[in-house]
């Protein structure tokens, strides 16, 4: 008898539908088919027992892998943002929404749900715009002093 992924089983050996699936985890759920496949197998053709640890062996792999990839993911994100600090006080050139290269300095960095947005010039700007960004910003140029 082979049991779906939609089903779990009791403790008392009973079917039942499985929760929602953010009350298990997926290792757990995978554990419960495998010991439910174990517990209704045919005695008559019993199954390979080195198949089930493959199997979970696996799944073990693919579950460190997604957390490699959330782990990745999160550097990326950390990166963009601080990468974006480092543009406050500098010039960057960009497109606008007419399509133009327009250009100025960047006075903040604000940060929501979409990513980093930098104000230049009071302008909302994200990274994605950004066409070039200048090394030394250029300031205007001091009247001289005189003693």
């Amino acid at each position: 008898m082979s049991v779906s992924a939609t089903e779990a089983v009791t403790t008392t050996g009973m079917y039942q539908p499985a929760a929602s699936s953010g009350s298990t985890t997926d290792k757990e759920m995978f554990l419960d088919l495998m010991v439910a496949q174990l517990r209704y197998q045919d005695p008559m053709n019993p199954a390979d027992s080195g198949e089930f640890l493959a199997q979970n062996a696996q799944f073990t792999a693919l579950e460190k892998m997604q957390d490699v990839a959330d782990q990745t993911a999160a550097l990326l994100s950390a990166q963009v943002t601080f990468g974006a600090a480092g543009l406050v006080g500098k010039n960057v050139s960009y497109l606008d929404e007419d399509g133009t290269s327009t250009s100025g300095l960047v006075q903040s960095v604000t940060y929501d749900a979409s990513g980093p947005m930098l104000v230049v010039d009071g302008a909302d700007v994200t990274l994605g715009q950004v066409t070039s960004v200048d090394a030394v910003a250029k300031s205007p140029t001091p009247a001289p002093t005189t003693p």
